[in-house]
């Protein structure tokens, strides 16, 4: 068998066309006037691509076969005679249909007298706005232009003029002879429909939703001629249970394939190779049943489907030597492996231009035995793309025949004796339907003669049981295995546009809503208030996110993630809002502030909302950059932990959270702190960690919170109290204490001992060095008394600071500044 490269074997490049399309998409590309030949609805193709796509079957694609072109008709060159100025060109006598033959110069290097070829007359538009006129070429009148195929905008072939057919009668139409007003489709179906990798497959489909008759190409099995025959042998059934073969002697592999075959596959995106590499193809897109042609010289013995032994290796047709798992299903002889099964013939069993007697191939392969093969050797083929999803084991053998046809009017020869193996093919079982649950599922009302209709539109074999339908899937439809299948088929054919969409009605009840909560949207709107912007993330994260910013060495890992570096649950925020930072970097934003709200996922026997992990919802804020957008009121300075504390303190306002001292593994150990609300740690603040800014590439430090979405969302009501009207009394407390004593445990003790004529106290002044002892610090307070009822007396302030600073010294042992 040859390709278009060469004259002795197929070659890796067009391997692809003998059984291949390396394509992983299932998609589905036809020609509409090959389809019209099955089944010829009377609707537009715009309704017929409409009418596909919202039965399930989505047209992806739609172009024309050729571009616009008018007054391009079919001519015969009559008379070549050199261009007397011009060495390249030639003055040609050319019978348009006329009835009088025109002068025309041509450069093409293949004009010669006899052949037929499109001829683009005077007033002609051609593609690319091309008008053609009469000219004078080197003095030479031209009356129009003999056309290659790039000038008509079919191929970019320009090589030469288009050599039509002897049998195109001059002065016919292009368009209309090479039938160029059709249009090519391309379906993208879901995995379920291999039924319609085909045209007999879409022929049924179009029938069925139209109520058109489908009408298929009858023929009548070939004649025996010769006896020659091979054995066959079923090593592995439940891979393989199906398997026909049949011998072909005398054929002529050098043949032509007909221009109406070429058209078809060549429009549904196979080339054109040779004629018994065109038939097998050609069947394969009619009905959907991927064949394979040995050279029958090559074979040894009987044909055997067996898997492979391990390490066993192949040459394959793409010149590509496999060494082969245990797993994979071979077609071999008694000696050697001639193909994988359902994949791609072996290189050295393939036939040539010198293969006279040829075996071919038509098998039934079971899903699971192809599914992946081809994939994990680097390839996919037409026929992996169908067998791995379900070809039709009831039309093996019909289409076997309807090759063996093809090949004997077109390659000539003899057909030998039928040669098949069967073991126990997939069972169909039928599948109850019942009318109340179609209405019910669907929530329109079907009579059971209406459902009796669509099932038979479908072909589908039933029987009735009462009301129920008792349905039969035929063996083309793998995807038909319970009920909510055929609910599914019936509302297809009844259309979804015919779905009534009555109003929703339903009870509302007014549920209370306490003001000590405050809605989602509401927290949104204070950090957008505060500047900050709201960014969206996904929840599938980089592993080395988990591990740098939470610790967490044993994230929850998707069993299928859609991208590798998406591979784990995030348990924080902060890695999403890092690298949202980056991004912003790279397109030269300096100064970014943004939050986030979602869940996080962890590890949680009980699990809420899901059993066995808790996905508590979590809002996260950043800042990075100045504190300030530029301006000239205020000094240039970049946000630090205190903005950003600022920020947390105004988002959980009237409530008053304590801020500790913690270590976390995102942040800068000495400027991070863990938030406390109400006794309890509802999330943290921090610098981000350096060896961080290091490694994500951050020039400045980024400071980042995160706090648990319920406690920001809580908010009490604000309590309020009458305002004295006596004056309040005033008096600072310098004291000195360790340097190690946090502030906290200060303003928390003095707040809890206070006596009750103190209002607020208030840290005013830190200072360290000259005058205080080394390991100490200073800190002055403004202590802030007032009675609601009368004036206060010098003692009485007196005595309530004395007993602060009692306090003070008992506690933390303070002493008075001097």
């Amino acid at each position: 068998m040859t390709c278009a490269c060469s004259s002795t074997a197929i070659c890796a490049s067009c391997a692809s066309s003998f059984d291949a399309d390396f394509s992983t998409e299932l998609l589905m590309k036809f020609s509409e006037s090959w389809l019209r030949s099955f089944v010829n609805p009377t609707v537009s193709g715009d309704e017929l691509s409409q009418l596909l796509t919202m039965a399930g079957l989505e047209v992806e694609e739609e172009e024309s076969v050729a571009p616009p072109f008018d007054h391009v008709v079919v001519a015969q060159v009559i008379e070549v005679n050199k261009h007397p100025d011009a060495d390249r060109l030639n003055v040609c006598r050319v019978d348009i249909g006329s009835g009088e033959a025109q002068q025309i110069v041509c450069g093409a290097p293949n004009v010669s007298p006899g052949m037929k070829v499109p001829c683009a007359l005077p007033g002609a538009n051609l593609p690319g706005d091309f008008k053609i006129k009469l000219a004078k070429v080197r003095g030479i009148e031209s009356s129009g232009m003999l056309c290659s195929a790039k000038e008509l905008g079919l191929t970019a072939d320009a090589s030469g003029l288009l050599v039509l057919p002897d049998a195109a009668s001059v002065g016919t139409d292009v368009r209309s002879y090479l039938d160029l007003d059709d249009r090519l489709r391309t379906l993208k179906l879901t995995p379920n429909r291999a039924d319609c990798l085909s045209l007999a497959g879409l022929a049924r489909e179009v029938a069925a939703l139209t109520g058109s008759p489908a009408t298929f190409p009858e023929f009548a099995e070939a004649q025996v001629g010769i006896s020659t025959n091979r054995a066959i042998i079923l090593d592995a059934p439940e891979a393989c249970p199906l398997y026909y073969g049949r011998v072909i002697a005398g054929v002529n592999p050098r043949a032509a394939t007909p221009d109406w075959m070429k058209r078809c596959i060549e429009r549904s995106g196979i080339r054109s190779i040779s004629a018994l590499v065109d038939i097998t193809n050609y069947v394969m897109l009619e009905l959907g049943q991927p064949l394979h042609a040995f050279d029958n010289a090559r074979l040894e013995g009987a044909i055997h489907a067996r898997l492979a032994r391990a390490g066993e290796k192949i040459l394959l047709l793409n010149e590509q030597t496999l060494e082969l798992q245990d797993d994979v299903l071979l077609i071999a002889d008694d000696k050697h492996p001639v193909a994988m099964a359902g994949i791609m013939g072996g290189a050295d069993s393939g036939i040539t231009l010198d293969t006279t007697e040829m075996f071919l191939e038509s098998a039934f392969f079971a899903p699971k035995a192809i599914a992946g093969r081809a994939r994990r050797y680097g390839f996919v083929s037409d026929a992996s793309h169908r067998f791995e999803r379900g070809v039709d084991f009831g039309g093996t053998r019909h289409a076997l025949e309807r090759a063996t046809r093809l090949i004997l009017e077109i390659c000539g020869g003899q057909a030998g004796p039928l040669c098949e193996a069967e073991a126990a093919l997939p069972q169909r079982p039928a599948v109850r339907l019942r009318p109340s649950r179609v209405s019910k599922v669907l929530g329109v009302s079907f009579s059971a003669e209406q459902i009796g209709e669509h099932i038979a539109r479908l072909d589908f074999v039933f029987t009735r049981e009462g009301d129920d339908f008792i349905v039969t899937p035929p063996s083309y439809r793998f995807d038909i295995e319970i009920e909510e299948d055929l609910i599914e088929e019936i509302i297809r054919l009844h259309g979804y546009d015919n779905i009534p969409a009555p109003p929703p009605r339903a009870t509302l009840s007014m549920l209370p809503q306490t003001e000590n909560a405050r809605p989602l949207s509401r927290v949104r709107q204070i950090l957008a208030d505060r500047g900050f912007q709201e960014v969206i993330n996904y929840a599938f994260v980089e592993e080395a996110w988990e591990s740098d910013f939470a610790a967490n060495r044993a994230p929850i890992r998707l069993a299928n993630p859609i991208a590798s570096q998406m591979s784990v649950m995030r348990s924080t925020l902060i890695g999403g809002l890092i690298a949202n930072v980056v991004t912003n970097l790279k397109r030269k934003q300096s100064r970014v502030r943004i939050f986030e709200t979602g869940r996080c996922f962890y590890r949680d026997t009980p699990g809420v909302p899901v059993e066995g992990f808790h996905q508590p919802w979590k809002l996260a804020g950043l800042a990075y950059g100045s504190a300030f957008p530029e301006q000239w009121g205020v000094a240039e300075r970049d946000a630090d932990f205190f903005d950003l504390k600022g920020e947390v303190e105004l988002l959980l306002a009237p409530e008053v959270a304590r801020f500790e001292k913690a270590n976390h593994p995102a942040l800068h150990p000495g400027r991070s702190a863990r938030v406390i609300l109400a006794g309890k740690d509802i999330g943290f603040v921090g610098e981000l960690h350096p060896q961080w800014l290091q490694k994500y590439d951050l020039p400045l430090a980024a400071v980042v919170f995160e706090l648990e979405l319920d406690a920001v969302k809580q908010s009490r009501l604000p309590k309020y109290a009458e305002v004295s009207r006596q004056p309040p009394a005033v008096r600072d407390l310098a004291i000195v204490v360790d340097q190690k004593l946090e502030l906290e445990r200060l303003l928390g003790g003095m707040a809890a001992n206070r006596p009750a004529i103190v209002q607020d106290i208030r840290l005013f002044d830190v200072y360290a060095g000259k005058g205080i002892a080394p390991g100490e610090k200073s800190l002055a307070f403004r202590i802030v008394m007032q009675d609601t009822q009368k004036t206060l007396q010098d003692a009485e302030v007196d005595a309530a600071v004395q007993q602060l600073v009692t306090y003070l010294q008992q506690a933390f042992a303070a002493q008075l500044r001097v």
